[in-house]
């Protein structure tokens, strides 16, 4: 559980790792992992950072914990592994995505195909008990992930920020609304999709935005 592994994320990350609660955050977690069923895998937890480096980044998307039923998580936000169900919230992104875009999303819900085009996929917490949801909230990692959407604010310019939910508007209120552009809307649930999610056109407003700094769009397929 290192982000140093990964060296455009070491530069900005490197010394958090240091700190006395990433430690006990650490032992934590690896204690968790020794005696009950946690996700994602273990060595899923870092995939976003793995999958998506620093200074590739170019959409952020927040999500608050991993999916806690069997084989869903994947280290991923609103991503679940190969050959698994797409949960209703994610259901809900791809309703989106079509209307919005007409793209017709690939089969499953793997969403490592966006990760790797520069769409950083980062829950806040970054570990949970199986059938526990929130169990590993308030243990550090949010502190960890405060840090994280920090360094890209203060140290990147022209990010689309995709803030869903109350939840991830309060974690992103200290993102500079001057360098990025910041996509609010209820959040993907099924409880709160009809109240302004869907129809929120997030993903054609990153595209163009993407666009006019001269950078390739995201395929949302």
């Amino acid at each position: 559980m290192d982000v140093r592994r990964h060296p455009s994320w070491k530069a900005v990350l490197g010394d958090e790792l240091e700190k006395l609660y990433f430690k006990e955050l650490a032992k934590f977690v690896k204690s968790e992992y020794q005696s009950k069923e946690i996700y994602p895998p273990a060595a899923s937890i870092l995939k976003a950072f793995e999958a998506c480096p620093f200074d590739q980044v170019k959409v952020v998307i927040l999500g608050q914990d991993p999916y806690h039923g069997p084989g869903q998580a994947n280290g991923l936000c609103f991503s679940v592994s190969d050959g698994v169900r797409r949960p209703p919230s994610l259901q809900n992104i791809f309703k989106e995505i079509v209307s919005d875009t007409g793209v017709i999303p690939q089969s499953g819900g793997n969403l490592e195909r966006w990760a790797t085009q520069g769409v950083l996929l980062l829950n806040a917490t970054l570990t949970v008990e199986a059938g526990r949801a929130g169990s590993h909230q308030r243990k550090g990692w949010e502190q960890f992930t405060d840090r994280v959407v920090k360094e890209l604010s203060e140290k990147s310019e022209g990010l689309v920020f995709m803030l869903w939910g109350r939840y991830a508007q309060e974690k992103g209120a200290t993102i500079h609304e001057q360098k990025h552009l910041i996509l609010r809307a209820p959040h993907p649930s099924p409880l709160s999709a009809y109240s302004g999610f869907l129809g929120c056109r997030h993903f054609s407003q990153a595209n163009r935005y993407l666009e006019t700094r001269g950078l390739r769009p995201i395929d949302w397929r």
